[in-house]
């Protein structure tokens, strides 16, 4: 994961693609080329009936070389910013260095070296350089100041802290309000990833959490309660009192500013 500041000073989190997701891609992109060419051949050929002039085969194989090789990726990249077929399939997107869509000139930059980097030299090239740079950038990148990015990124979800049956009597007369911050987010932070926790490693961190959480709330819970019950009871009461307190705030403030309204304006 890589971190961009903006101009407005915000953070941007982008996750540049691997090199085995470039590579997939671009074998795509590589076959869908070799496909068209067969064809656009195999069409003109049945068009013209196989009635070729040897110079006319060379020219129409070089305008067919320069259009499916160069000027078709240029403009589909241009006109998507930064997609292809391979791209499409694999949930990537060519970006320049600062996050941002790339634009003609980036395009065909990358375009006019994947002739040498890919083609020419079979992607010996692209390969060489793009194993030594921590953004996978072949030269075309490099030179164009882009890269590829995951498009596609996989939102897992977290667990949210739920109230214990048994303890509902227990958290209402609870003080829970000297809690800090810091370790109300941790112990949220746990209770969201402890399914994919090891069954040691989520007993450990809950009996640590629950001895530094229990020196903050009072009266301690019932004998014989569970360390994870303890941190989903004070996290979710936590939750739902802040939840409380900021309607009442809400609502108090929605009244002054109606009161403030109705107020006579003098001239």
């Amino acid at each position: 994961m890589s971190s961009i500041i903006t101009g407005e000073a915000v953070v941007l989190e982008l996750r540049p693609a691997s090199f085995g997701a470039r590579a997939v891609s671009l074998m795509i992109d590589v076959l869908a080329q070799i496909l068209l060419i067969i064809g656009v051949i195999v069409a003109v050929g049945n068009t013209i009936g196989g009635s070729f002039d040897p110079a006319l085969t060379q020219a129409l194989v070089l305008v067919l070389v320069v259009l499916v090789l160069v000027v078709i990726p240029v403009t589909v990249e241009t006109v998507t910013r930064g997609k292809s077929l391979g791209r499409l399939a694999m949930g990537l997107r060519i970006v320049r260095d600062d996050g941002g869509s790339i634009r003609f000139r980036h395009a065909f930059i990358r375009g006019m070296l994947a002739v040498l980097e890919i083609y020419l030299l079979v992607g010996s090239l692209a390969f060489l350089v793009a194993v030594f740079n921590e953004r996978s950038k072949r030269l075309g990148d490099l030179l164009a100041g882009t890269y590829s990015m995951h498009e596609r990124v996989v939102v897992k979800t977290r667990t949210r802290a739920v109230l214990p049956p048994s303890l509902q009597d227990w958290i209402r007369t609870a003080d829970v309000a000297q809690l800090p911050d810091a370790l109300t987010r941790r112990i949220s932070q746990f209770i969201g990833q402890a399914s994919r926790l090891t069954p040691s490693a989520r007993a450990g961190l809950a009996v640590d959490l629950a001895t530094e959480a229990s020196a903050f709330v009072f009266p301690t819970p019932p004998a014989g309660t569970l360390p994870e019950d303890f941190l989903n009871a004070i996290v979710s009461e936590r939750r739902d009192r802040d939840y409380a307190r900021l309607m009442k705030q809400r609502e108090r403030t929605s009244r002054t500013a109606e009161q403030l309204h109705k107020l006579p304006f003098s001239s």
